[in-house]
């Protein structure tokens, strides 16, 4: 089996220092196995694992932070890992739900929604600030301005706030206010935002949302991007899997959720893995139906969109549920959560932030 070698450098380390690295591994010059990603993993795929001497002395290059194995053939040895949120995890045993409206709309909007959602059992703030949307013309979020009001009801509530970064620009502010951050489906194949976005330095959790129309190893791979960020920066395990639905023939519905796709990855992955029924659904009436489904087959959690008044959404209002149907779809998801089995060991945390890189 063929051995992948992450050699984490410093940012700043010297040029040198990485050609030597790659003589060391056998590559005096470009070759396609091995690959660089800014600002500093060197991952190498080799025949055979190199022997203590070299990776001791690629252990002592300047710069060098430390020299780890990666394996894509099976899914990590020992428990599934759990992911902090709040005052809860996901992945942890229990039910996560994550609600709230699908675009921040005002200050007033979100942080009485906050306190819906919180009352009837939330464990987070979901809102978007920056929206993807297929027409140019469409509402696009209030950018910064719907951070800060995510922030004041996060302040309001204690739920902490899961948000959309679409761009490498946008990254810094995003991650100054959100505690999660999401990447949508339409950018789970934009690469440098998946490493940058796990690499970040402020270690935030990333909640990674399966492409309309990717297979299952399509998104496994889209997810080993945000890893090998997260790996680089110190903040590995800090990865949730989202699946939203498929693309398919059938128009009855905005797409068809995969609800096999959970348990899947979750025997093929250490991740968790919740479901975001309203965007699978497209249509308010089959939320609840579908949120129960995925929490049959095992979702560690679930995204849900919320809104006072959802016919006057500014978006996706046809599948946003109103307050009394979303404290009915809590009760029901909780529980059939009480009838699943236990998980057979204790979850593997992710690793605090004060044990990460601090730079």
């Amino acid at each position: 089996m063929k051995t992948i070698l992450a050699c984490c450098f410093e940012s700043d380390a010297p040029p040198a220092a990485v050609r030597e690295c790659l003589e060391l591994l056998g590559f005096p010059g470009p070759d396609p196995r091995w690959r660089w990603h800014a600002p500093g993993l060197l991952c190498v795929t080799l025949d055979a694992a190199p022997p203590p001497a070299v990776r001791e002395r690629l252990q002592r290059l300047p710069g060098m932070q430390r020299v780890l194995d990666r394996s894509l053939a099976s899914r990590p040895a020992g428990a599934r890992s759990a992911v902090p949120l709040g005052k809860t995890s996901i992945g942890g045993g229990q039910l996560a739900v994550i609600a709230g409206p699908c675009s921040v709309e005002s200050r007033e909007q979100v942080v009485e929604i906050a306190a819906i959602v919180a009352a009837a059992g939330a464990e987070a703030l979901r809102g978007g600030a920056y929206k993807p949307r297929t027409s140019p013309y469409a509402f696009g979020g209030l950018g910064e301005a719907g951070l800060e009001h995510l922030a004041a009801a996060r302040e309001r509530t204690g739920l902490p706030v899961v948000t959309e970064v679409l761009d490498t620009d946008d990254l810094p502010v995003v991650a100054q206010y959100a505690d999660v951050l999401q990447i949508g489906s339409r950018n789970m194949q934009n690469f440098p935002l998946l490493f940058r976005t796990g690499a970040h330095p402020r270690g935030r959790p990333v909640l990674l949302k399966r492409g309309m129309a990717a297979t299952l190893e399509e998104f496994r791979m889209a997810a080993e991007y945000v890893r090998l960020g997260q790996l680089w920066a110190g903040f590995d395990g800090r990865l949730i899997l989202c699946e939203r639905g498929i693309r398919t023939f059938e128009p009855s519905v905005r797409n068809v959720l995969d609800v096999a796709a959970i348990p899947l990855l979750q025997k093929t992955t250490d991740l968790p893995v919740i479901a975001d029924p309203s965007h699978a659904a497209g249509v308010r009436e089959l939320v609840r139906p579908l949120a129960r489904a995925a929490v049959a087959a095992g979702a560690d959690g679930l995204l849900v969109e919320v809104h006072t008044d959802p016919g006057r959404a500014w978006c996706d209002g046809e599948q946003t549920l109103d307050p009394a149907q979303f404290e009915l779809m809590v009760r029901e998801v909780r529980a059939l959560a009480a009838l699943r089995p236990a998980p057979p060991a204790g979850p593997r945390q992710a690793p605090s932030l004060t044990a990460a890189r601090s730079s």
